[in-house]
């Protein structure tokens, strides 16, 4: 039986078939096997699947609760930003790009950018998720739209390519003009803009489906 412990761009968690390019936590979520809570605190991060031949349980009481993600791209629209110990390298690049969306003020720390993403992705005061109203040539390839229907789309060049929890599907044209509602945060729509290399799963790329 499938886990739940999926996260759609949406970050919602649910029980998908998917298999994980990257796994993270937001804090302890589960009792037993059950995810009880939407999140724990601020900090949301996207790990590595594999990192100094360690060897994680999961469902362990009174421990943080793995969570997957199909790419990066859905990790980043979700609202969670690379780990710091064992993505270090991707770490550095995201804050760095962080910084270059931002001149004139200094690097930001790790609590500087969870505050700021926890702001931008949960409505105040609820668990319910925030989406922004941007211009369509603003979105840099990897981040997530909204369309009429509530459909997650992954922004990438001229196209819109829908996602479900079975992964990337169908493809359309992307609007040159008007605004998108954007399920990605705001400061990582800005990190991708300035030239963070996101992981994009290969069937995103694949025209024939």
């Amino acid at each position: 039986m499938t886990a739940r412990n999926r996260v759609t761009p949406l970050g919602d968690i649910e029980a998908l078939p998917l298999r994980g390019a990257f796994t993270g936590n937001r804090g302890r979520l589960h009792a037993g096997r059950r995810i009880v809570r939407f999140h724990a605190g601020d900090l949301w991060i996207i790990c590595a699947l594999r990192f100094k031949d360690r060897w994680n349980e999961q469902w362990l009481p009174r421990r943080f609760t793995w969570l997957f993600f199909h790419d990066e791209a859905v990790a980043l629209a979700a609202g969670h930003r690379p780990c710091g110990e064992c993505r270090h390298a991707s770490y550095t690049t995201y804050r760095d790009a962080w910084a270059d969306a931002n001149p004139g003020a200094p690097a930001p720390s790790a609590r500087d950018m969870n505050r700021r993403l926890h702001a931008e992705r949960i409505v105040r005061g609820t668990h319910r998720r925030r989406l922004h109203a941007m211009p369509w040539g603003g979105l840099a390839d990897g981040a997530f739209v909204l369309d009429a229907a509530g459909s997650p789309h992954l922004v990438l060049g001229s196209e819109l390519v829908e996602w479900t929890g079975a992964g990337y599907g169908k493809r359309r044209r992307r609007p040159g003009r008007g605004e998108a509602t954007v399920i990605t945060p705001p400061s990582s729509v800005a990190v991708l803009r300035a030239g963070y290399p996101v992981q994009i799963d290969g069937t995103a790329f694949d025209s024939s489906r």
